[in-house]
This record gives C-alpha cells, sequence and structure tokens, in this order.
C-alpha cells in the first residue's frame, strides 16, 4: 500500500529547507507567513512551523510561491 509520507515519516521534504533558507534571512516564523500572506497565500505562523516540522503537507501553490519568496526554484526547497 503506497503512504504519502517522505523518509522519517515527515509529511513533506521541503520543511528543513524552507526552515534553513528562512533563518538565513534573519526572518522568523511569524515574518514569512506575513510576508507570504502578501504574496496571496493564506498560511499562518503555525502552518510554517508545521511545514518547518514536517507534519503538515505542503500543496503545489504553496511551495511554488515559498520558492518565489526565497528566490530559488521549488526543486531547491525539496533538497
Amino acid at each position: 500500500m503506497f503512504k504519502n509520507k517522505a523518509p522519517g515519516g515527515k509529511l513533506n521534504i521541503c520543511g528543513n529547507q524552507v526552515a534553513k533558507l528562512r533563518k538565513e534571512q534573519g526572518i522568523s516564523q511569524r515574518g514569512l507567513a506575513d510576508e507570504l500572506q502578501l504574496k496571496g497565500l493564506d498560511l499562518g505562523k503555525n502552518a510554517i512551523q508545521q511545514i518547518e516540522s514536517g507534519t503538515r503537507f505542503v500543496t503545489d501553490i504553496e511551495l511554488k510561491t515559498i520558492a518565489e519568496y526565497f528566490g530559488c526554484t521549488m526543486e531547491t526547497l525539496a533538497d
């Protein structure tokens, strides 16, 4: 049976990279959520925390918007 989980049981493969890029830019989870909301993505601080910890799925639209915010490709977020 197919299980929709990344290695290690996480629900996404981009969380670690999102956390890394966010910290490199010196922005808080709340700050990132606010910036993404300005781009039309309705995510709160808790959603960012869940993405980074791997306890939340990330949709294609969310992944695209996050990548655009950080100025990278969606593939970069999956590294």
